[in-house]
Parts: C-alpha cells; structure tokens; sequence
C-alpha cells in the first residue's frame, strides 16, 4: 500500500503536483488519488492518476466510504485539505492505521481546540503567545471583529465599526465572539509548519500575506523576520500535531505587538508558496509514513520568495 488520497481536492491542482512530483523523485510504485463530491468539476481531480466521487462528509456513510476507498485503492496517506472533515477524521484515525492507512491529522483534542476559536485563544495563552483581546457580550468596545467560533475562511466575519452596527440578532447569536480590532498598522501572516511522527517542529516558514482573495492569498512573500524569530521557540512542541499546521498571526514590528488569531491543522492554500521555498512536506511526508525514514529539523528554505498568483485552467476535451 503506496498510493497517496487527497480528500476534497477541489482546485488544490499545486498541492496535487507537488505530491505527484515528490512520488516520481523518489521512484515510489505510487499514484495520486483525488476526492470530491463533483470531481469531473474539480480541477485537482484533472490532473491525478485517479479521481474518486465521495459523499458529503456530514453524511453518515462517510467514513465507511473513505476505508472501504482506502483499502480498494491500496492507499497509504490520507491528506485532508478542508475543515470541516478535520474532527471527524481524527475521531477515527485510529481504525485506519490498523489496516495500514495514515491519515495525517492532528489528535482529536488539538483538532477540538483549532474548530473552537475560543478554545485556540485559550491554547495560544498556554503556549505564550499573544491574542487580540475577547469581549464579554455586555463589555463591548469598538471598532470590534466580529465572527463565528467555528467558522472557516472568513465566512462570516466583519468588522462592527461602532454600536450602531451591531444588530440584535448578531448580539444574540451564541456562534458570534467579539474580539478586539487589528488595525493596518498590523501585517498579516500565515506560518507554515511541520510535526514529524514524534510530534517535534521540523520546519517552521511565516508567509507575509499581501493579497487575499477568497480568503485565500493570492500574493505573499516568505519572511525569515521577528514572526520567525517569536513563534519559532513558542512552536518547538504542539501536542497532538501531526503534519503541515497553519498559524495565522498579525504583527506590528514597530511596537512588537503579536496578535495570533488561529490555528488550522491541515495544508493551508498558500502552501504552495512554502514548498518552492524549499519546505518539502509532501516529500516528508512520503519519506516519514511510506518509506518509514526520520525528519529532523530544517531551516534551509529560501526567505523573501515572492509569489504573484493568476488564474489558470485545466482543459477538459469532449467533456459530457
């Protein structure tokens, strides 16, 4: 068992390559597989050996489908690229490993905590790492950022610029926590990091977010700056992480002001950016689960590397 799921893959096609390029480098008898609900529509799916329709993850036969696919298709590495299969998967990573299938996902409990923003606010203090201020529902101060506990790219959030733009029905609704605004005089960054199999860093790359689109950066720059130098002692051990985790942090060189806003246990969109620097977790994660050899740390990935995305497309001839 070789082959490598990519689960909801969508138009993760950089994310796809970059494993697909990683199995031919090492010679692996390997293929490529991809999941997603429509995956003829799914530009990811287009350029792997082999695309997979899967059921939505909230359907009950989920997890029944994703072994019985695993164990059909000879798969060794399940990689997850969404939040919302996160928990579940972790909640049964355990019967994939004894038949052989790694799932890379975090323990259940760190997964639990980076689902709840309330929670990863309460892990960032345990690891000393700074947070935007939370406000009680009667102790409000503006401008605030207001956004669901358990959301995902951005849906939902806003800026509540005074009293006035708070409604009734965003007051009351118990998904909404209220935290403290992060003005301009803040950058914005996404850190890439590696867990090998003994749960210790192995890597650790700040991207500077330039441009977002989507919720998705869409121009970034590797920094090797005060962000790397902050979390890099902060982050030697996170319990429970397994593979690439993404932090999300604001920083203010000026005042050396860190405000960390979320932890997301999976590859993040802007990865790619990471891995032409030189932070090979595809690779390691081969080298680690498949071929069974050991990731030290590495530090020898190219800072100031900057990425300019465009669109592009997957041509799909004589499509139905």
């Amino acid at each position: 068992m070789q082959n490598v799921l990519l689960l909801s893959a969508g138009r993760r096609v950089e994310l796809a390559q970059a494993f697909a390029l990683e199995i031919k480098k090492r010679e692996l008898p390997a293929k490529i597989l991809a999941t997603d609900m429509k995956p003829g529509l799914s530009a990811a799916c287009r350029v792997v050996d082999e695309a997979i329709s899967a059921p939505r993850v909230t359907d009950p036969i989920y997890i029944d489908f994703l072994l019985e696919t695993c164990k059909k298709n000879q798969v060794a590495l399940v990689i997850p690229t969404i939040d919302t299969e996160l928990l579940l998967l972790a909640q049964h990573r355990a019967a994939f490993s004894e038949y052989g299938i790694s799932i890379i996902v975090a323990d259940e409990n760190l997964v639990s905590q980076c689902r709840d923003k309330r929670l990863t606010a309460d892990l960032f203090s345990e690891l000393e790492i700074d947070t935007p201020e939370i406000f009680d529902r009667s102790t409000i101060q503006y401008p605030c950022f207001a956004k669901p506990y358990d959301g995902s790219n951005s849906v939902g959030a806003m800026l509540i610029q005074d009293e006035h733009q708070l409604t009734d029905s965003l007051r009351s609704d118990e998904k909404m926590m209220f935290m403290e605004f992060i003005d301009r005089s803040h950058t914005e960054f996404t850190v890439d990091a590696y867990y090998n199999k003994s749960g210790d860093l192995s890597c650790l790359v700040p991207r500077q977010r330039i441009e977002v689109r989507g919720g998705e950066v869409n121009k970034g720059v590797t920094r090797r700056n005060h962000v790397y130098d902050y979390l890099l002692p902060k982050l030697k051990k996170l319990k429970g992480a397994r593979g690439c985790i993404t932090v999300q942090v604001f920083s203010n060189q000026e005042t050396g002001r860190f405000a960390a806003l979320e932890i997301n246990p999976r590859f993040g969109g802007g990865y790619p950016l990471s891995y032409s620097a030189g932070a090979n977790y595809p690779g390691w994660l081969l080298d680690e689960y498949i071929l069974q050899k050991e990731i030290t740390f590495f530090d020898n990935w190219e800072a100031d590397l900057l990425m300019l995305r465009y669109d592009a497309k997957v041509l799909v001839h004589g499509a139905s």
